[in-house]
């Protein structure tokens, strides 16, 4: 009796692994920047709450796969989930890239009201494509990191502008500067070299990348604050069990309200890393602020007849 209760109870541990599923989630982030924590949050709440049968391997820092790629990467089944730029796909669809428009939306409540508004038109567009979106969570407001003091946005004509996205190009084309393509990773050797000069990027960024080493300037402008989306692989999501997907989606709400608390803080407290290390943290003048404004009402009006009526409908529910 004891052999066989032996037999079935190893009969059950083989089965209850064979249910198992391990996924692989790709991020091109390092460990220390909180979109990253908070991946490996969501990974060890799945893990737990589904008693070890949907276990998610966080890899950050493009160890994987790297950031422009993981998005295909994902939609392919290469890797059943991962966490992408959302607005890094804006030539696909510019309703991607709507985050990323210069003064569309400024500061955490503009941000959440685009992405309430948002949502819903991401969801559908991405399961077009063999997707669904988990959850997502917003950068700080981006302001401009430079390597010289910029008196106006006009100091910036020809400068080499670290662009990393169709948005970015194009700002930097209004702004006269110079757009060199560099992905987070190779930020630091850019600027060292003189490959980059200037870029519009999230305190946090500035911070991971230790600007203060290479950088003296970090106008805090609060441009805009872009989107990180965790996004499955729709098939491999469909072959879960329901109630997996159910705790799954749970725990993706928690991720994203966590992760928008986490943005908040990390929009002071980087900041304050900065100024402490040296970087020349300025809040820009009225002036400055109008400058760039006036700058970027071109990109915002190309950026809503690219979209068509989902970018108008965005920009009239945002009241701009």
């Amino acid at each position: 009796m004891l052999r066989y209760a032996m037999v079935a109870s190893a009969s059950l541990a083989l089965a209850s692994m064979a249910n198992a599923a391990d996924w692989n989630l790709p991020s091109g982030y390092p460990d220390q920047n909180y979109h990253t924590q908070n991946l490996n949050w969501f990974a060890g709440q799945v893990r737990e709450a589904t008693g070890g049968k949907l276990n998610i391997a966080v890899h950050s820092n493009g160890s994987l796969v790297r950031l422009p790629e993981i998005k295909r990467a994902v939609q392919s089944g290469q890797v059943q989930i991962g966490e992408v730029l959302i607005s890094n796909y804006g030539n696909e669809d510019a309703l991607f890239e709507a985050d990323m428009v210069p003064f569309l939306a400024r500061g955490i409540v503009e941000a959440k009201k685009l992405y309430a508004l948002q949502r819903p038109m991401l969801e559908e567009r991405l399961a077009a494509q063999n997707l669904v979106l988990l959850y997502s969570v917003c950068w700080p407001g981006n302001g401009v990191f430079s390597a010289r003091e910029l008196p106006t946005l006009k100091s910036m004509k020809g400068m080499k502008f670290r662009a990393y996205n169709a948005i970015t190009e194009r700002m930097a084309e209004k702004l006269g500067a110079q757009p060199v393509t560099i992905q987070v990773p190779e930020l630091a050797q850019a600027f060292y070299t003189g490959l980059a000069e200037v870029m519009v990027a999230a305190a946090p960024v500035v911070q991971n990348a230790k600007g203060w080493e290479f950088g003296k300037y970090f106008y805090d402008t609060l441009a805009f604050l872009p989107r990180n989306a965790v996004i499955a692989n729709r098939r491999t999501w469909e072959a879960l069990p329901e109630e997996t997907r159910r705790k799954v989606l749970d725990i993706a709400k928690a991720a994203e309200d966590r992760g928008w608390d986490l943005c908040a803080e990390s929009q002071t407290k980087s900041a304050r890393v900065l100024a402490d290390n040296g970087l020349k943290v300025v809040e820009p003048d009225e002036a400055m602020m109008k400058e760039f404004a006036e700058t970027m009402v071109p990109i915002i009006n190309e950026w809503e007849a690219r979209a068509g009526k989902d970018g108008t409908r965005l920009r009239k529910g945002l009241g701009k």
